[in-house]
């Protein structure tokens, strides 16, 4: 089973490019996160084209922002969405994850607050987020993978440039402590635990990308139950190329079996990355 996972950035701007992808991958398991869709609207975008390509969906939306899907190729079984326990922000729920059994596997799609700056109320909501999602995964089952954006990077060896993200959320103790605390395995670095350029999202500013000065906060968290049947894990870059890209690449699982090898961990790897001297973060230097 191939399971994928890949913040969009808008379903709708995304979708020249994804149902493609879909066609060119055949992942049997997507995780979709910011759709920035309402149900209906992802409805009567996707549901035709996606059952052509021989998915189900499920998706849980509330337009303009958020929003997360799941496409299967192998069933749906028993539909969540949100999670017990989940915290509002400022009085609503976030339309921020859905969960389903597929081939056995639960599989939840999520797409973590961001936490927007440190000691702010998001920041406090974010953390908050997370401790609600480990209590519900410690309800089982036991066979589970976490698919998606988790704006949290695991370690430093995780952002192209440790001192930039001082001050920054995504990097700081308390929220790499809330990874840790779901004691699941993280897939892709397990797979390719020395790898030092092992990114998932570049900013769109200041050519991010093409210098390869990225973060890695798009993961596959899973049981040791499924970690153990990994036979590939890495990150599709060749999505975040070209026009009208999501500022975020798709992470690729495949259970039991390898369609295209034990490749990775970036397919492709760039071309020309910047190595050495200090690169202030984009959002710093407004």
């Amino acid at each position: 089973m191939r399971i994928a996972t890949w913040n969009v950035n808008s379903a709708k701007q995304r979708m020249p490019r994804l149902l493609p992808w879909l066609a060119e991958r055949q992942p049997d398991v997507v995780c979709l996160q910011e759709t920035k869709l309402t149900d209906a609207g992802f409805a009567d975008l996707f549901d035709g084209p996606l059952a052509e390509l021989g998915y189900e969906a499920a998706h849980h939306g509330q337009g303009g922002f958020n929003g997360v899907a799941l496409l299967s190729r192998v069933g749906l079984a028993d539909v969540e969405r949100n999670f017990a326990g989940q915290p509002d922000y400022r009085g609503a729920t976030e339309a921020r994850a859905i969960s389903a059994t597929c081939a056995g596997v639960r599989i939840r799609s999520l797409y973590v607050p961001n936490g927007r700056e440190v000691s702010s109320d998001h920041y406090d909501y974010k953390l908050h987020w997370l401790d609600a999602l480990a209590d519900a995964v410690a309800q089982g089952p036991s066979d589970v993978a976490l698919c998606g954006d988790m704006n949290v990077a695991p370690a430093d060896a995780d952002v192209f440039d440790p001192g930039a993200y001082i001050g920054h959320t995504h990097v700081t103790a308390p929220e790499r402590e809330r990874l840790s605390a779901f004691g699941l395995v993280d897939v892709v670095r397990a797979r390719w635990p020395e790898h030092d350029r092992l990114f998932s999202y570049w900013d769109y500013r200041a050519g991010m990308f093409h210098q390869d000065l990225g973060m890695r906060i798009d993961l596959v968290l899973a049981s040791r139950p499924v970690a153990d049947r990994v036979a590939a894990a890495w990150v599709d870059r060749a999505a975040r190329k070209g026009k009208l890209p999501s500022d975020h690449a798709p992470v690729i699982v495949d259970l039991d079996e390898a369609p295209d090898g034990d490749i990775g961990p970036v397919v492709p790897p760039p071309s020309n990355p910047k190595r050495g001297g200090r690169t202030r973060l984009p959002q710093s230097r407004d």
